[in-house]
């Protein structure tokens, strides 16, 4: 199968052949690391680099205290080295970069264009970073941030933001950085676990990645269930974890049909999971959900049955509620929802690749009417 339809995942316009990604690390994580890995990962985060002159003395002023640091006099020709050398991968790459100015992120982008991901570092938190404007220091100083995105974006470019859960409100974080024009949020979940990833995942539609410990299998699909996008690696990428984690999860998306499939809402699912939700006719989290996410019951109702029209999930007549639209999850025992999957001639997987199609359109209205909303 080819990774476009196992994972159905693009990044930079290129394919992301799989959903495990390679986290930066300062003094560590270049080129040929990643190079010795690639055949298991998806995406690179190669850096963190500073590419100005306050974020490089405070490089400098790092590494003379014993930490591991990328070191250089001219930050575009010591890029210029470690995106060439990519280019002969299959792997995404991104560039893990610490600016004091959003100006020194524009020059960078100018300079390689759409070659790359552009990550903003606002996860660094040491002191000479956050002296030097970069790092945490951006998200408690959320405005420069935005700057910076803006910067990029005009340059046209994909954008991410690494940043580290609980340093700020992160729901608020994630709806002002998707607002300014990110792509994507790298999230280092710190001990927040699954439930701050849901948080997250319900603020915003940028493409999310979940970043700590997540080294196996087991938590890789829990992080998967509550909304990540991606897994990513950082101390733990090692040739034979990044080569595990592949295979298990390549295995299970080829059976499943959907890899990040979300939970069931009634099971702490996130947004995605309305599209396994039934009608709203009773006491159950769906009405509460509704109401957070701005749908009445009339709009939800309207909502599902046009986005099935036209699709397998718009029969169903002998199921619970007279229509696939309102099925549950595969995983979830249900006699009707099989005979009908059986008389349509659907498989399991197909079923969960079309709940998929469901989720992302019931996705993109809810986000889609909320910036409207505020443009108007």
């Amino acid at each position: 199968m080819e990774a476009y339809d196992r994972f159905e995942l693009l990044i930079n316009d290129r394919v992301v052949k799989t959903p495990v990604a390679i986290a930066s690390m300062a003094g560590i994580v270049d080129a040929a690391y990643v190079l010795e890995r690639a055949a298991h990962v998806g995406v690179a985060f190669i850096g963190g680099y500073s590419i100005d002159a306050p974020t490089l003395e405070a490089s400098r002023k790092m590494a003379a205290e014993g930490r591991k640091e990328f070191l250089y006099d001219d930050p575009i020709e010591a890029l210029e080295q470690e995106v060439n050398a990519l280019k002969q991968s299959d792997v995404v790459t991104g560039l893990n970069l610490r600016g004091s100015t959003p100006a020194a992120y524009a020059e960078v982008a100018a300079a390689f264009e759409d070659q790359v991901v552009y990550e903003i570092d606002a996860h660094c938190r040491q002191p000479a970073m956050l002296e030097a404007g970069c790092g945490e220091y951006l998200l408690k100083n959320p405005a420069k941030l935005v700057e910076i995105i803006r910067a990029l974006k005009a340059e046209d470019v994909t954008v991410s933001v690494k940043m580290r859960a609980g340093v700020a409100n992160d729901a608020d974080l994630a709806r002002t950085v998707w607002k300014a024009g990110a792509d994507i949020l790298h999230v280092d979940l710190m001990d927040f676990g699954h439930v701050r990833l849901r948080q997250i995942r319900n603020a915003s539609p940028l493409m999310l990645i979940a970043n700590n410990s997540i080294n196996t299998f087991d938590r890789a699909m829990n992080a998967f269930s509550h909304g990540a996008d991606l897994v990513s690696l950082a101390r733990q990428s090692d040739p034979w974890t990044l080569a595990g984690l592949d295979a298990a999860i390549t295995r299970f998306a080829d059976e499943c049909g959907w890899y990040n499939a979300p939970k069931q809402l009634c099971r702490g699912g996130d947004i995605r999971s309305l599209a396994f939700c039934c009608m709203p006719v009773k006491a159950c989290p769906l009405i509460p959900a509704l109401q957070k996410f701005g749908l009445s019951r009339e709009e939800y109702l309207k909502l599902k049955q046009e986005a099935v029209k036209g699709t397998p999930l718009d029969g169903g007549k002998t199921t619970c509620f007279g229509g696939l639209a309102w099925c549950c999850k595969i995983s979830s025992p249900c006699m009707f929802r099989n005979m009908t999957l059986e008389k349509i001639d659907l498989s399991p997987r197909e079923y969960m690749r079309c709940k998929r199609r469901l989720s992302e359109q019931i996705v993109h209205r809810i986000f889609e009417e909320e910036s409207a909303d505020e443009s108007s």
